[in-house]
């Protein structure tokens, strides 16, 4: 018992201290304390841009139908038309494009018509006349200069239904940090160019914010109170620096499945993937001289 005690007056003469301290900001008051930056003349810039790149995601999918006896027939007749499609679009490689196929049974009722005269469903055990199998193949296409072809040979395979292509936009790392570091660069171009305009000289920087949420608060209305961020600066041209591999080449694209390259071919489609924007924001504190 005394050993327990003592743990607990100790845990409690820790905890005291960091529970007296003054908090930053009391909610409710008119003015916050000021950050520890600003107690010298100081400029908060916010760098905001953004630039335009085309989607490098593509998804489609198509529906293999078939009506049999048994559904054990019916699935096996559905499993036959996708699984050539999905060996030949394995061929792409697995970091250009992923393939995944389900099946879907559901029985089809004898009917009748009702005293009205409108067409029902029988729905019993007993009264199954056929099965329905859909086979669907959802096709994700992680390498764009491959989606034409790889949407010909789909539709080459003559498939009850194919839908529509849908484009995402997945930024590697390197883009996403070139557009961090543009950022912060720009935030440098406005406060140089306000600290002029204001017959003022930049300083050295105080505070680099990233995520740009030190620029914010505003400590002079209030608290929590924010400003509208200011308008993107637009990048022209993605220019990322750094050591770069040499991408490999990519395959020869593979036959389509039962009837050849020339079907595929005549589908002539422009699956040209849409621009996205992508836009990034850094706060940068600096000195006033």
């Amino acid at each position: 018992m005394t050993r327990y005690l003592f743990l607990a007056l100790g845990v409690a003469a820790i905890a005291g201290p960091a529970l007296a301290q003054t908090p930053p900001a009391t909610i409710g008051e008119r003015y916050v304390p000021a950050p520890w930056w600003m107690r010298d003349p100081v400029i908060a810039s916010v760098g905001h841009v953004r630039v335009e790149v085309p989607t490098n995601r593509a998804a489609f999918s198509a529906t293999f139908q078939v009506v049999d006896r048994t559904a054990a027939e019916g699935s096996r007749r559905a499993a036959d038309q996708v699984r050539a499609l999905s060996q030949t679009l394995a061929g792409f490689g697995e970091d250009a494009v992923r393939v995944e196929t389900t099946l879907t049974t559901r029985p089809l009722y004898d009917q009748y018509r009702d005293a009205d005269g409108n067409l029902r469903d029988n729905v019993r055990a007993d009264r199954i006349d056929r099965y329905q199998v859909d086979a669907v193949i959802s096709v994700t296409v992680q390498d764009t200069a491959v989606l034409e072809r790889a949407y010909g040979i789909v539709v080459a395979a003559q498939p009850t239904n194919i839908g529509h292509v849908s484009f995402s936009l997945q930024p590697d790392n390197e883009t996403v940090t070139w557009l961090a570091n543009e950022a912060v660069r720009d935030a440098a171009a406005r406060a140089r160019v306000a600290a002029e305009a204001a017959g003022s000289r930049l300083g050295p920087a105080r505070v680099i914010d990233p995520s740009g949420r030190a620029c914010q608060t505003d400590v002079l209305a209030g608290w929590p109170s924010y400003g509208a961020a200011p308008l993107p600066t637009t990048v022209d041209d993605v220019v990322v620096t750094g050591a770069h591999v040499a991408a490999a080449p990519p395959p020869p694209p593979p036959a389509a499945p039962g009837g050849g390259a020339d079907q595929a071919d005549a589908a002539g489609l422009a699956l040209q993937p849409p621009l996205r924007w992508l836009s990034s924001q850094a706060c940068v504190v600096y000195g006033l001289n």
